[in-house]
C-alpha cells in the first residue's frame, strides 16, 4: 500500500543565496488539508560537526565567533559542507581551517535533521582523530582552541558551558559510547 504524504502544490520564492534559501510552498497534507504557506529553508548542502580525539584521550573544542547571538561559544569543529564534498572530505578541511591540525581515521556516527518540519538541514557527526598541527586556525571564525578531556567535557555540559545543539548532540552521542 502506497502511503500518502503531503504534496507540494506551488511555490514562492522570499529569499535565495548560495548559503540558505527561504520558499514558502503551499502544501496539501494527506487528510485533505491545504497550507497556504509552509515556509520552507532549503540549505543546499549538509553540514558537518567532527569530534576530535588527541592521543592523550582529550576533545579538541573551538570558541567560535556567534554573530546572530553575540557571543563566543565554545564547540567541536562545524562547518557546511562544499556542495561537491563527502561529510570526511568536508571534515578534513573544516577541521584544518578551524584547528590548523591535520586528522585522520574518520568515522561517520550518525546523520540527523536538526528541524524537520521547516528545514532540509541535515547535520553529519563524525569522530577523528588528531594528526599533527601543520598550520593556524582562522581567527575570523575562531577566538582561540583547546583540548579537553572527558570529565571536562562532562563538566562543561552540566553546568550548561556549551550551548550549540550540534556540539550538544555530537559530544552526547560521543560521550553516552555510541561511538564504534
Amino acid at each position: 500500500m502506497k502511503v500518502k504524504k503531503p504534496c507540494r502544490l506551488s511555490r514562492s520564492v522570499i529569499y535565495e543565496s548560495p548559503w540558505v534559501s527561504l520558499y514558502a510552498d503551499k502544501v496539501r497534507f494527506p487528510g485533505g488539508r491545504i497550507i497556504e504557506k509552509h515556509h520552507i529553508l532549503d540549505f543546499h548542502t549538509g553540514f558537518v560537526g567532527v569530534v576530535v580525539e588527541n592521543d592523550a584521550g582529550e576533545v579538541l573544542l573551538v570558541h567560535a565567533y556567534r554573530y546572530p547571538l553575540d557571543t563566543i561559544e565554545w564547540e567541536v569543529v562545524t562547518g557546511r559542507m562544499e556542495e561537491t564534498e563527502s561529510p570526511i572530505e568536508a571534515a578534513r578541511r573544516e577541521v584544518l581551517e578551524e584547528s590548523g591540525y591535520e586528522t585522520g581515521t574518520y568515522r561517520l556516527v550518525y546523520s540527523f535533521n536538526p528541524i524537520n518540519g521547516i528545514s532540509d538541514k541535515v547535520f553529519h557527526v563524525l569522530v577523528c582523530r588528531a594528526g599533527e598541527k601543520i598550520g593556524e586556525f582562522d581567527t575570523n571564525e575562531v577566538k582561540e582552541i583547546k583540548w579537553v578531556d572527558k570529565d571536562e567535557l562532562k563538566r562543561m555540559i552540566k553546568e550548561r558551558a556549551l550551548c550549540d545543539g550540534f556540539t550538544l548532540t555530537a559530544l552526547l552521542l560521543y560521550l553516552g559510547d555510541w561511538v564504534d
